[in-house]
């Protein structure tokens, strides 16, 4: 399954004490401590909640990610019934509106177990929604994307594919804003075409996977439109067809990116340097997705430690004017 959703949040490296936390509360820290291994298990894509991160922001992005990783393995539970994971989703939702409403955040019958990973990752998030004044319809639109993850595996248009991201990655976006204190929709715009051309970014990057599990994100109106087919992909006939409805996808991403560029110049500080940095990671693999061409089904782009010095000097050279 696709965690773009959590293109802000992924590989989250350092995080410092949580003395940046206005309460020392053992239970809370013990919770962000938490969330901090759990995004340190985890690999994903793109690494972006690393030190550039304001220390203080660090431990509330961990939390952010605690709460959707866990919901999205509640999404992905393999040979589980869709509709089993769709009812676990709904008390994960439920939990963490009890939380916010001072209930405990253990399970029924486990009030005492501060062990219990659940437990401490709604206690962090409900405290980071508290102390920050996040929107929990923010974090209620992740739960839906997740739960549409458990039933969805193909999408008619754009504008279905994009309701989806607006559920699934645009939400981390603003979360991370208001993090860091910025509640402007100017940035919130260009902040949601950025995470939606992440998005889109990792379906392409990953369509050889996610077609082999049975799910394709290209809308059905582009391929349709090249007279491509999914019969096409099932004989692993990747001919000229294909491949232009592919290039359609990414230029619409490379669109989306573009939009995207102004909250990487409109925040200010090390979180600049943090968004720049992953726009321009996002931008390399679109770009090695568009050069795979027939390969798109069993080639998947990825990057190394050779495209950080690249990265490094076009982020040093970086034009809030392009």
């Amino acid at each position: 399954m696709n965690l773009v959703t959590l293109a802000h949040l992924e590989t989250l490296e350092g995080l410092e004490t949580l003395e940046t936390l206005e309460t020392t509360t053992p239970a809370v820290q013990r919770a962000y401590a938490a969330c901090e291994a759990l995004a340190r298990s985890h690999y994903e894509n793109f690494p972006v909640a690393s030190r550039l991160l304001p220390a203080a922001m660090r431990p509330h992005v961990a939390a952010v990610y605690g709460f959707a990783r866990l919901a999205d393995d509640m999404a992905d539970e393999g040979d589980v019934p869709a509709g089993e994971r769709l009812t676990r989703l709904a008390a994960w939702q439920r939990r963490l509106h009890e939380a916010l409403d001072g209930n405990s955040a253990a399970p029924a019958g486990d009030r005492d177990a501060l062990d219990n990973l659940e437990a401490l990752v709604l206690i962090a998030a409900a405290h980071s929604i508290r102390q920050l004044d996040l929107p929990p319809s923010l974090f209620d639109d992740l739960i839906s994307a997740f739960g549409q993850d458990t039933m969805t595996t193909r999408y008619d248009s754009w504008p279905a594919l994009f309701d989806y991201c607006r559920r699934s990655a645009n939400p981390v976006g603003r979360l991370v804003l208001r993090i860091a204190g910025h509640r402007d929709d100017h940035l919130d715009r260009s902040s949601d075409a950025f995470c939606t051309a992440l998005q889109l970014t990792n379906f392409w990057q990953d369509l050889g996977r996610d077609w082999n599990a049975g799910r394709l994100y290209v809308p059905r109106e582009v391929y349709a439109s090249f007279g491509a087919s999914e019969e096409q992909l099932r004989t692993g006939d990747i001919g000229q067809a294909w491949t232009r409805a592919m290039g359609e996808c990414v230029r619409v991403t490379r669109d989306l990116f573009q939009q995207g560029r102004a909250v990487c110049d409109g925040v200010v500080g090390r979180l600049r340097y943090e968004l720049r940095f992953t726009w321009l990671g996002g931008r390399r693999v679109l770009d090695r997705v568009e050069a795979r061409g027939a390969r798109m089904l069993t080639e998947r782009p990825t990057l190394g430690l050779a495209d950080v010095p690249i990265m490094l000097a076009r982020a040093a050279g970086w034009s809030t004017h392009a």
